[in-house]
């Protein structure tokens, strides 16, 4: 049985056309999929969502910091089968695949190990993309362009998909300073279940023991 594919984003030959000139591209029937996303030439931190490609907004220096932070810290103190990575695609479906911010990944074959992964990543420096069921968090720290979708859109996205754990970051108070609100993954409803807002310091025991220094940006 020959497996039907979708024709490639294609330039629409009239209509608007980019500051260069050249015509936007026409998304293909049925919307944009992973292996588009994985392919055309974007921007680092382009997101596929429902089929569409959603582009980021250069990133404000608080979320870079606090990007930053978060993935040092989650880095030096994930134990054994267990690693944190940046910035990378998580495939949901084949039309859905967000970039959270932070990622922590299992290495037990769904996360890191194997020599490739079926969602079309490669391990070591070449790997774009893990599958959802190698993810034990997600975190997305929230940006003026991303607040519906990382309060939203996002959360309830991983939350059917499984992700135990969901960490949002806001930016609070007179200082600018990150607030980390912390979910866990409900079982029964496949819902996230709020389990802390932390200020000025970040201490949780799942899905590992870690601390975090949250005013620690304002030396960064």
């Amino acid at each position: 049985m020959t497996r039907s594919t979708t024709p490639r984003p294609r330039a629409a030959a009239d209509g608007p056309t980019q500051p260069d000139g050249s015509p936007w591209p026409v998304p293909p029937p049925g919307g944009y999929r992973l292996d588009d996303l994985l392919r055309l030439d974007l921007p680092a931190r382009a997101e596929l969502i429902d089929g569409s490609l959603v582009l980021p907004f250069p990133q404000q220096e608080f979320h870079a910091v606090t990007t930053d932070l978060l993935l040092y810290a989650l880095r030096e103190a994930a134990p054994g089968g267990l690693r944190a990575r940046r910035q990378t695609a998580v495939v949901l479906s084949e039309h859905t695949a967000p970039v959270p911010d932070v990622i922590v990944v299992r290495t037990d074959g769904t996360g890191d190990d194997g020599d490739t992964d079926s969602t079309g990543g490669t391990d070591g420096a070449e790997r774009r993309s893990y599958p959802a069921d190698g993810v034990a968090l997600a975190v997305e720290v929230v940006s003026p362009d991303s607040r519906e979708r990382d309060r939203e859109t996002k959360p309830f996205k991983y939350a059917r998909a499984r992700i135990p754990h969901y960490w949002r970051v806001e930016m609070s108070g007179p200082d600018n300073l990150p607030v980390v609100h912390t979910y866990v993954l409900d079982v029964l409803t496949f819902g996230y279940v709020p389990t802390g807002v932390h200020r000025d310091r970040l201490r949780v025991d799942v899905p590992f023991p870690v601390t975090v220094d949250l005013t620690e940006i304002e030396r960064m």
